[in-house]
């Protein structure tokens, strides 16, 4: 039970600080999970990060509901997923309710204005992290050329080029 209240009260920390989406929460995930808890080593962080990827849902929530069950099992990863949800479900809830306007409103632009190049930064970190530990070979980075090409220059679906770097993956020696 414990480590249930630890996954939810961790995540919701997380739900609860962090402006830009799942990408900018990232970073966040990183330390709690590996390096304050130690719940997951780099590599194992790295697979969720992936598998997160590819499924529907936004990367932050998947994150979350993937390291809750790898903790702690189903009820792990409904308190994980409801920790990092909540937060953002009762800031909608409130804005909603008391500050209809609040978005005409200087403070919430110049609010805003400052917040935006964190967010920038807070997903750089987490691709400079992630990036890190994901290119260690002349392999990995041949796929991710690849990918960063289709992506950007082909402006390719990326669907269809997670398909194809999991191929380059099972091919290349």
């Amino acid at each position: 039970m414990r480590l249930v209240l630890d996954l939810f009260l961790t995540f919701f920390k997380i739900g609860a600080f962090t402006f830009g989406g799942g990408y900018a929460m990232l970073p966040l995930i990183h330390d709690a999970v590996i390096h304050h808890h130690g719940w997951l080593t780099q590599q194992e962080f790295l697979e969720m990060i992936a598998i997160a990827e590819m499924t529907p849902g936004p990367v932050a929530v998947n994150t979350a509901t993937f390291v809750g069950f790898r903790i702690a099992g189903l009820w792990g990863s409904v308190f994980a997923t409801l920790g990092v949800v909540l937060p953002s479900f009762l800031i909608i809830l409130l804005i909603a309710r008391f500050f209809g306007g609040l978005m005409e409103s200087p403070w919430a632009k110049g609010f805003f204005t400052g917040v935006k190049p964190a967010i920038i930064g807070l997903i750089g970190i987490a691709l400079w992290r992630l990036g890190g530990a994901a290119l260690v070979d002349a392999q990995s980075v041949l796929i991710f050329l690849v990918a960063l090409f289709l992506l950007s220059v082909r402006r390719l679906h990326p669907i269809p080029v997670i398909a194809i770097s999991a191929l380059c993956g099972l091919l290349l020696p």
